[in-house]
């Protein structure tokens, strides 16, 4: 990691300019077949940080990019299917809400690691594992019976989710 003054021609500041060197070998098996070294720059203004703080404050904020990607393109927010902006307004906020109940199920799983994982999940991913479930519904004398037809590994932490959301309801 190197860091160094950078100022472009047309601009009247100087910027700090953050280097970082990554050497990402193309191996088959044991075997290293070639190097592959590849340079990452960071342009910032902040001198407050370190080089390591400014490298993971920029990655940081690229996974911030996936979740707006993740809302253009997992739940279509800006598919804008109306008109009138009232109505694609609300559409926007819907799809935002999907996007956060999904977040909010994982962070209230019991296994935390799999919580961590159904929240950096993909949307289309989420709502092919636990939203799109075949199931059938079947309406006897005094109850209805919710019979889930498909299996997938995600279930049991989905009904373990679903207990501890009963449990906070009651309390």
């Amino acid at each position: 990691m190197a860091e160094f003054e950078y100022r472009p021609v047309k601009c009247k500041q100087t910027y700090r300019m953050v280097v970082v060197r990554k050497n990402l070998s193309i191996e088959k098996g044991e075997e290293v077949l070639f190097d592959d070294i590849r340079y990452f720059f960071y342009i910032t203004t902040r001198r407050d940080l370190t080089a390591a703080e400014v490298v993971r404050l920029a990655n940081g904020r690229c996974d911030q990019e996936n979740v707006i990607e993740q809302l253009k393109n997992g739940v279509n927010a800006m598919r804008m299917p109306v008109r009138d902006l009232e109505s694609n307004w609300a559409y926007m906020v819907m799809a935002t809400l999907a996007w956060n109940l999904k977040s909010w199920f994982g962070m209230l799983m019991p296994d935390k690691a799999r919580g961590s994982e159904l929240i950096k999940m993909e949307f289309r991913r989420f709502l092919h594992t636990l939203i799109l479930l075949p199931a059938q519904i079947i309406r006897t004398g005094r109850k209805i019976v919710c019979r889930l037809l498909g299996y997938n590994a995600w279930l049991k932490d989905f009904f373990a989710a679903w207990e501890r959301i009963r449990q906070m309801a009651i309390t």
